[in-house]
């Protein structure tokens, strides 16, 4: 069974390193009643990504909502 949730990018962080590795931090996104039918029992969470690929850190700007899928295998 596949879970979805909205969730937006809440900040970006340089590391420091050479490379422009940069750590993304998404939270739930609740406006407009999105994730009401998980966040009734599990009302929070928090995932943090290193990222070090500049397409995908062109995507991954704050503010930013994205659909995540956990499904298992």
């Amino acid at each position: 069974m596949a879970i979805t949730a909205k969730f937006k990018v809440q900040r970006v962080t340089d590391m420091g390193w050479d490379d422009g590795t940069r750590e993304v931090e998404l939270t739930p996104d609740y406006a407009q009643g999105r994730n009401a039918d998980w966040a009734k029992y599990t009302p929070s969470g928090v995932i943090r990504m290193t990222v070090n690929n500049p397409a995908a850190l062109e995507q991954l700007q704050q503010g930013q909502a994205f659909t995540v899928t956990f499904d298992a295998e």
